[in-house]
């Protein structure tokens, strides 16, 4: 017992010795009792003082400016300090006589109330309205704690800012879209609930999350007691975005500019003016601030994109202690920073707003799932704040392969550092994969047949009738690949320096580069490899090309939102003469980025259908999901084209905003919508069409405003140059009949001509419900995508639809997958009457086993569910599943193979067999 009570004495000791460092650290002077000198400093901690009679002795009492304000409970390293708080607040309201007529007290109790274990502090501020006790880095420093009692003493109703964001005055709507207004007010609910200390917003790119935060801030400030904010972006180029959005801030009321009543500036090298209410950097500036560390100039961006290998750690900065700001509003930046980087956000005892068009499993997490607002991309183009896209795909085969070059070939050389080239023959044949392409191999004749592919289809299919180059962003693997695109782009579209240019980081005058990207009508294409991929407005770009793969569902969504933005038709015309109206944007893919599963579809589902054709099947019921959206997509590009007064006579034929009719189509085609309406429900199909009717009943009653609809479309119709040479078969935008018919016969030509030789073929044609495993699917597939064919699922696929060939849509929305080859295949040969999306046909079959096992007795528990329904998914991408795919995602979440043995037990083994018997084939 003895050893026991020393060594919790010697914890308690080394606990004191680590505390009494961080108050020196933070400005604190640390006294005995016995030396007490309440002018020694502004603020003074006082160890071991003796309470009232029956309070005990509080470890520490701080006073600030001579007064008394608070208390420090050490405990020993590993203490849980929620277990002490009561010793803490015994402290606080057990002041001793002598001490309590020079203290300032909240009800009778010391305000600021702190648990602390030297490696744990716990902060308790009793001017919150409902004070909770909250993890914090280091205590504060004394001018931080003589603020916060400045600012409740100035406002004792209200003597917190989590008091004021309670009775915030309301907002100023009208310069605000919907989404902002609903993101803004979500944050501020947030903030006054107090549940969690963290806020996320998902706004689609380009509606203006900017906008949002600069206003939130500006209440923030101005209202809710709020004394700065750091204000996180992605690159260091957007920071001069950021702080432009700032300064040209126009406040409610009497208008003036946000930097006249606030001071806005970058995190430099030498720090933040005490004046700032608005600091603006990358975290990679903030990190190496907080490291006390040489931060580069404010116009350097080699720290752009850096990721630590491992997660950071930080220790306490005078210059930048933990109460430097109240919030943190994280605008786009790079997912890792949840991760490697969660320990610079963490440092700072504030709330963390999070903007981003494209959150992922991590940020969810980081955030408490406390998703306060949700605006997504089809909602963005369904109010004209965005516009929507076609993806015009351009396959080749090096793209697709790579290629071998001979050994005694003699080939150019450069050298990556002085990119000085030499000639080399080569003294083994130099076999190449598709990967490796543009990083270690340049195919010289690749890059310009994809750029002339480009070229020659860009007035007759890409932007039909069009005579001047959209202006045109192209993505680059890396700096030298961006350079080779640039000079081939000249040569192939035989113009000057001015038509084309690089833009990224190397360049000497990026900023001025990208500036006249977006204004002058000369320069129309520019290449690049991350410096324009997130947050950069571009608002008159029409064509976002792909030359390099992204494998990360966020990034992709943020570089193909460059081509989002809407743009006033005056200047959209400025720079584009012989465009009217920017409605759509083209998405070139050459690299097969869109053919990845996390890409969502655009509205525009149906390429062959006109408005005329979409509205009469509105009328008749008979329009399917697809339809829908796309008849969304058409709709949202018309009333970009039309006047005030247009869309005035059209909201009256209408009865009411077709804006609004608008919204609740893509509302009806929502995932999210469709699971909701689903739930539960008996007949998930019908559930769904009930919800696409009800959407569509506006249009389908109302043979005025359809007419109309049509009369309008006409008026703003444009001459199209229908003549075009279709040379490349897997270069497609739009396919006509003629074209299809092409397609489907030499299809059914290459079955009967090939049944004997592909595995596939052979056993559809043997029979119809023989068992086709991914690897046959694969062979048909490699075979067919190899010249002269060139054939994917879509192209065969569309071909079939294009000629009215019955087909479910399905909810694979307009995208075919490798298996979808199986149910081509049964439809060729006649096994099938319709064309049905091979995930379909095995849902189906799933839901028809499921009930034969509930007839039989055999009832699934939820756990077992989840795991059967997890397999069925599998099946339904890859035509059958195996014990070692248990172990892949999503399965890893819940153990991988031992956490299926733990909840399915012995009949593991046979419930993959009998799914991959009952589902495939």
């Amino acid at each position: 017992m003895v050893r026991d009570e020393e060594q919790r004495l010697a914890a308690e000791a080394r606990a004191r010795t680590i505390i009494d460092s961080q108050l020196a650290d933070a400005g604190w002077v640390v006294q005995d009792r016995r030396n007490l000198n309440l002018f020694a400093g502004l603020g003074v901690a006082v160890r071991e003082v003796v309470m009232a009679k029956g309070h005990g002795r509080a470890d520490y009492l701080l006073y600030v400016d001579k007064r008394a304000v608070g208390v420090i409970e050490a405990k020993p390293e590993g203490t849980t300090l929620s277990g002490v708080e009561w010793q803490s607040a015994q402290y606080a309201d057990g002041l001793p006589p002598e001490v309590r007529l020079k203290a300032l007290t909240v009800d009778g109790q010391l305000p600021f109330v702190f648990e602390a274990s030297g490696s744990e502090t716990h902060f308790t501020n009793g001017f919150d309205p409902e004070p909770r006790a909250r993890r914090i880095f280091n205590v504060p420093r004394p001018e931080t704690l003589a603020r916060l009692l400045r600012a409740a003493e100035a406002a004792p109703d209200r003597p917190s800012w989590r008091a004021k964001v309670r009775h915030l005055p309301s907002m100023d709507e009208r310069p605000l879209r919907g989404a902002q207004v609903a993101a803004i007010s979500g944050i501020e609910r947030s903030l006054a609930e107090q549940r969690f200390d963290r806020s996320l917003v998902q706004m689609a790119t380009g509606a203006g999350k900017t906008y949002a935060a600069v206003t939130l801030a500006y209440r923030l400030l101005e209202f809710g007691g709020f004394n700065r904010i750091l204000f996180l972006v992605d690159r260091n180029n957007l920071a001069d975005q950021a702080q432009a959005e700032f300064q040209n801030y126009r406040t409610p009321g009497d208008g003036r500019r946000f930097t006249e009543l606030y001071n806005v500036d970058k995190l430099t090298a030498a720090g933040m003016l005490g004046s700032t209410k608005v600091a603006i950097s990358t975290i990679q500036r903030v990190h190496l601030a907080l490291r006390g560390e040489d931060v580069p100039p404010v116009d350097d961006p080699s720290l752009d994109g850096y990721i630590p290998q491992a997660p950071v750690s930080v220790a306490y900065s005078a210059a930048l202690p933990p109460e430097t700001f109240d919030l943190v509003i994280v605008d786009e930046a790079h997912r890792s920073i949840y991760g490697v980087w969660r320990a610079v956000l963490e440092y700072f005892d504030a709330h963390i707003v999070g903007l981003t068009a494209t959150p992922g499993r991590q940020t969810f997490g980081f955030f408490r799932q406390n998703l306060v607002s949700e605006y997504t991309y089809p909602q963005a183009v369904a109010d004209r704040v965005n516009v929507d896209f076609d993806v015009y795909r351009i396959r080749t085969e090096i793209t697709a392969q790579g290629s071998k070059i001979e050994a005694g070939t003699i080939v150019p050389k450069v050298d990556r550092r002085t990119r000085v080239q030499r000639l080399e023959e080569l003294d083994e044949d130099l076999e190449y994969t598709a990967r490796q392409l543009d990083r270690d191999v340049t195919a010289t004749n690749q890059i310009r047949l994809v750029l002339e592919t480009f070229r020659d289809r860009l007035f007759t299919e890409i932007f039909p009738g069009r005579t001047t180059v959209p202006k045109t962003l192209i993505f680059a693997k890396d700096d030298a690949h961006a350079e080779e695109i640039v000079t081939t782009v000249r040569e192939v579209f035989g113009k000057g320096n001015d038509f084309a240019a690089k833009i990224t980081y190397t360049v000497r005058d990026h900023k001025g580069q990208l500036q006249t990207f977006r204004t002058s009508p000369a320069l129309r294409i520019a290449v690049t490899v991350d410096m324009i991929a997130t947050g950069t407005d571009v608002k008159p770009l029409e064509c976002v090309f792909f030359m390099r793969d992204v494998r990360s569902a966020q990034y992709f969504e943020q570089m193909k939102g460059r081509g989002s933005r809407t743009i006033d038709g005056a200047d959209f015309q400025a720079v584009t003469p012989d465009a009217a109206t920017k409605t759509r944007f083209v998405l070139v893919d050459a690299v097969g980025v869109t053919e990845h599963g996390f890409v969502e579809p655009p509205l525009n589902r149906i390429k062959g259908a006109s408005l005329k054709q979409l509205l009469d099947k509105t009328a008749a019921l008979t329009i399917t999901e697809d339809e829908t959206a796309t008849l969304a997509s058409r709709l949202a590009a018309l009333e970009l084209q039309l006047t005030p007064d247009e869309r005035t006579e059209l909201d009256q034929v209408a009865g009411a905003s077709v804006g609004e009719l608008i919204r609740e189509l893509v509302k009806a085609v929502d995932p999210d919508t469709q699971a909701a309406a689903t739930a539960g429900a008996s007949d998930p199909a019908a559930a769904v069409q009930d919800l696409l009717d009800a959407a569509i009943e506006p249009l389908a009653a109302n043979p005025e405003l359809r007419n109309r609809i049509l009369e309008l479309r006409r008026t703003h119709d444009r001459t199209i140059d229908e003549v075009s040479r279709d040379v490349l078969l897997d270069a497609h935008g739009v396919v006509d009949t003629t074209r299809a018919r092409t397609v489907v016969e030499s299809w059914k030509e290459y079955l009967r001509e090939h049944r004997d030789e592909i595995t596939a073929i052979q056993l559809i044609y043997q029979a119809g419900e023989g068992k086709v495993s991914f690897g046959d699917i694969q062979e048909l597939a490699d075979r067919i995508a190899r010249p002269p064919y060139n054939w994917t699922p879509d192209v065969i696929w569309n071909a079939y639809v294009a000629l009215g060939t019955p087909h479910r849509p399905g909810p694979s929305r307009g995208r075919r997958t490798l298996t979808d080859l199986v149910s081509l295949l049964r439809y060729t040969v006649e096994v099938d009457g319709e064309l049905v999306p091979y995930a379909d046909r095995v849902r189906d079959r799933y839901a028809t086993w499921l009930a034969q096992q509930a007839q039989a007795g055999v009832v699934f528990s939820e756990v077992e569910r989840w795991w059967l329904d997890q397999m069925v998914e599998v099946i339904a991408s890859s035509a059958g599943i195996t014990a070692e795919d248990l172990d892949e995602a999503p399965f890893t979440k819940r153990g991988g193979i031992e956490g299926a043995l733990r909840d399915l037990g012995d009949r593991t083994e046979e419930l993959i067999e009998t799914l991959n018997t009952e589902l495939t084939a």
